[in-house]
């Protein structure tokens, strides 16, 4: 007779595609079932932190939830800072871990819900008659409220015969947020009539917009008011027509785009947080600007914000562009007027920095020109991300992710390579990650090297420190001796995992990528690129935060 694990397995495979994790006692048992019985496959990790690593990323890649799993104790233990990421980064995945037994803890025992709970996790426990309605309702609550949850296996219930297998339920999800009530609709109103009188709207959209399907409302919407538009690092690519785009707001924008930015009257903002480094701590728009904002969050996420409408961002859209026709607005035509290509252009950078050693900008420009265009860039914590964030192009929002900046932790990046190429096993994978971080992870570049194969690329900028503390706190006069790292050749480090490495201290060197690019997948190795940079050339976001804090 099927037991326990087996029921779960069972139902996390009617929903769920993949599961990544590391294998113990405390969920033998489980992965056993998904192996022999279940319809989902299974990748092993080689850090139980990357399990819920690359889970995170499958989900940011493809909008289709996958699970992690673990043992208990300390294999749990060493998950809790990525479930910490994907519990702020809004990110649903189910967490398969063993647990304690039932009748009690053991000296390797830790209270794992209450740790679960401490970073932003729910735990679900199953037992023998209820596993399979018990992981259904996990998955539902994490899709539903967009979190990570946690999927008990007590050890003692693990192996226990639960009776036959039968059909799974399907999880109920909610309809999106519609806007509701008088206030609301007379928000909407307001809205539409601000922009119907603005002379500089201006559109700004993140990840949210994009988990609404707004994108195609969006561009109509700024079609009709002659707006022009930008989107956060998270939502780039959301608007359908680049022609009026300012690429990426806050932080990592383009100096003339957001000195653009400023001279907007009226500024509506789509699923995006509006923290403060969207916000430029608080210098985003100008004072004069009309500030609406649509989330679904329960309130307003910036005391900028003038106006507020809680509902989905594509049905919030789509009644701004109704009430719009209603009233008979036209175009302002400022998309018009302006050459957002120029304005959206960075700073070419130099070869080599003063110091002899690469400029990033000019590595991430040329980089960018090389590497293939169906591509998914996971990117890992660090002062680094500015350069992809700012270089590299992408498609849509799925095609970027950042693991790791929610909770601004590092050593992400490795692992969620598996998750990025087991949701997108036609694109081609690109890592960004610091030396720090990929120090961090190094576990996991075998795992990286695996399973992305001849459709993997890592960058890893190699300054021989952690950048953004040197950046911060040496200038602060300091110690900087705990801030240096020794510098370490990632290149005979991917070679010994069977990658291709290739140390890169000229532009010139790069050209190995583009051979490597023209070369068909099957017939080539994952490549790392040991990029190494100068340390003193500084992204212009973390000069942002730099100023903030000198202040």
């Amino acid at each position: 007779m099927p037991s326990v694990s087996a029921h779960v397995a069972h139902a996390l495979s009617a929903h769920i595609d993949h599961v990544f994790g590391v294998m113990g006692n405390g969920n033998a048992y489980f992965l056993d079932a998904i192996e022999r019985t279940a319809d989902a496959s299974f990748t092993a990790v080689r850090h139980e932190a990357g399990g819920v690593v690359a889970a995170d990323a499958h989900y940011r890649a493809s909008n289709r939830i996958a699970a992690a799993t673990s043992t208990y104790g300390a294999g749990f233990t060493n998950t809790l800072t990525s479930l910490a990421e994907a519990a702020q980064a809004r990110v649903p995945l189910v967490l398969v871990v063993g647990d304690e037994p039932t009748s009690g803890r053991r000296p390797w025992d830790v209270d794992q819900i209450a740790l679960a709970s401490a970073v932003g996790a729910r735990t679900y426990t199953v037992g023998r008659t209820d596993a399979q309605a018990t992981t259904i309702i996990a998955i539902e609550h994490a899709l539903a409220y967009r979190v990570p949850v946690v999927l008990a296996i007590p050890y003692d219930v693990a192996a226990v015969e639960a009776g036959p297998l039968h059909e799974t339920t399907s999880p109920r999800l909610p309809a999106p947020l519609a806007p509701s009530g008088e206030f609301a609709h007379r928000q909407i109103a307001d809205i539409a009539r601000a922009l119907s009188g603005a002379s500089r709207p201006f559109l700004l959209a993140g990840r949210g917009a994009w988990l609404a399907g707004a994108g195609e409302v969006l561009g109509e919407l700024a079609a009709a008011t002659g707006a022009v538009t930008a989107s956060t690092a998270l939502g780039r690519g959301v608007f359908p027509d680049a022609r009026h785009d300012l690429g990426v707001s806050g932080g990592f924008g383009a100096d003339g785009a957001m000195e653009l930015v400023r001279e907007a009257d009226v500024a509506v903002v789509f699923g995006a947080s509006l923290n403060q480094f969207t916000m430029r701590f608080g210098e985003l728009f100008a004072p004069g600007t009309r500030v609406f904002q649509i989330d679904v969050a329960a309130s307003a996420t910036h005391p900028n914000v003038g106006g507020f409408v809680r509902g989905d961002a594509a049905l919030v859209a789509r009644a701004i562009v109704d009430e719009l026709e209603v009233i008979g607005a036209e175009s302002s035509g400022w998309r018009d007027s302006i050459d957002a290509p120029t304005l959206r252009a960075y700073a070419p950078g130099d070869e080599l920095a003063a110091d002899g050693r690469l400029d990033p900008r000019s590595t991430a420009r040329r980089i960018a020109e090389l590497m293939p265009e169906d591509r998914v860039v996971v990117s890992d914590g660090g002062h680094f991300i500015g350069w992809a964030n700012m270089y590299w192009p992408v498609a849509s929002p799925d095609r970027m992710m950042m693991v790791g900046t929610a909770f601004q932790s590092i050593g992400q990046g490795f692992p969620s390579v598996a998750g990025a190429a087991a949701a997108r096993p036609e694109a081609t994978v690109v890592l960004t990650t610091g030396d720090g971080g990929g120090l961090m992870a190094i576990a996991d570049l075998e795992t990286a090297v695996r399973t992305a194969g001849g459709r993997g690329i890592a960058v890893v900028w190699n300054d021989a420190a952690y950048g953004a503390e040197v950046n911060l706190y040496g200038l602060k006069g300091l110690a900087e001796a705990p801030m240096l790292i020794p510098e370490v050749d990632f290149a005979a480090a991917a070679a010994a995992f069977g990658a291709e490495g290739v140390v890169v201290r000229g532009l010139s060197d790069l050209d190995r990528l583009a051979a490597w690019a023209a070369t068909p997948a099957a017939e080539r190795r994952f490549l790392l690129l040991d990029c190494r940079i100068s340390g003193a050339v500084v992204a212009p976001y973390q000069e942002e935060i730099v100023r903030v804090n000198s202040r």
